[in-house]
């Protein structure tokens, strides 16, 4: 059995965009669901979101038999969470709040075996598909993705050493947060939030690496692809089921 490509890691690097959806749910089935939706990527999310261990490894196995790569957002920079994700088979991490270039080089330490790294080795693992792949502990390292979360102005401060840590493969913009820390909290459409924005993928771009966002707004994803950003989420489960059920409500109530 050969180690799975990580297709988002290559499309990324080849500059290819991919467009992705955000996962809440903590649901096996909505993934399922939306895995053959179309979409590039799904970022399952443990941060802001009931999602255990447990349940992400039956949305691993969700997703499957559909070329959607699955992301997964670990609730903070900690070793001890990502050595397990790593072991449930997560090739691609979201690592929230990264703050300085010493904290992105402990997330990438986190996703290496020694000498590269510190994560702890396992024999017969979802990720070796229990010791079938051959050689999985030398080869991981070609089909893990790190991205790493910007989403503080000390963040902001430092995005330029960040961005050039090596094994840094994309730096991912969180504008909840960082409009909230630049002083225009739930106020992510102020122009002087998209300032930032916009300039912060400038100086991602610049520093060599790859941008990525979040946004459910079609025009300003939009404007931010233009920008350069090469892997953007366009959508949230939660806010598809959310506003979609009050349309559909709304529209029935308004006919009685």
């Amino acid at each position: 059995m050969d180690l799975p490509v990580n297709r988002f890691k290559r499309a990324i690097k080849s500059g290819q965009q991919q467009i992705g959806f955000w996962c809440n749910l903590a649901s096996n089935i909505s993934i399922e669901i939306l895995a053959g939706s179309g979409f590039d990527w799904l970022l399952l999310d443990c941060e802001h979101s009931p999602n255990e261990l447990p349940m992400v490894y039956s949305q691993l196995q969700a997703t499957m038999e559909n070329a959607t790569h699955p992301i997964v957002r670990p609730p903070w920079n900690d070793m001890v969470v990502i050595k397990r994700l790593l072991d449930a088979g997560v090739q691609s991490f979201l690592i929230p709040t990264i703050q300085s270039a010493d904290e992105a080089r402990q997330a990438v330490a986190y996703t290496r075996y020694p000498p590269n790294g510190v994560r702890g080795f396992a024999v017969a693992t979802r990720a070796s598909r229990f010791g079938r792949i051959k050689d999985y502990h030398k080869r991981a390292i070609e089909e893990i993705c790190v991205l790493v979360q910007i989403e503080t102005q000390k963040g902001l401060d430092n995005l330029e050493k960040i961005a050039r840590v090596e094994g840094v493969d994309g730096v991912f913009i969180g504008p909840g947060d960082l409009s909230a820390g630049i002083g225009y909290l739930g106020d992510q459409g102020h122009p002087d939030v998209q300032r930032v924005i916009k300039d912060a993928i400038k100086r991602i771009t610049a520093a060599g690496n790859l941008p990525g966002i979040l946004t459910p707004d079609e025009n300003l994803a939009r404007e931010y692809i233009k920008a350069g950003c090469v892997f953007t989420a366009v959508g949230s489960d939660t806010g598809l089921l959310a506003r979609g059920s009050e349309q559909i409500a709304q529209r029935f109530k308004e006919s009685k």
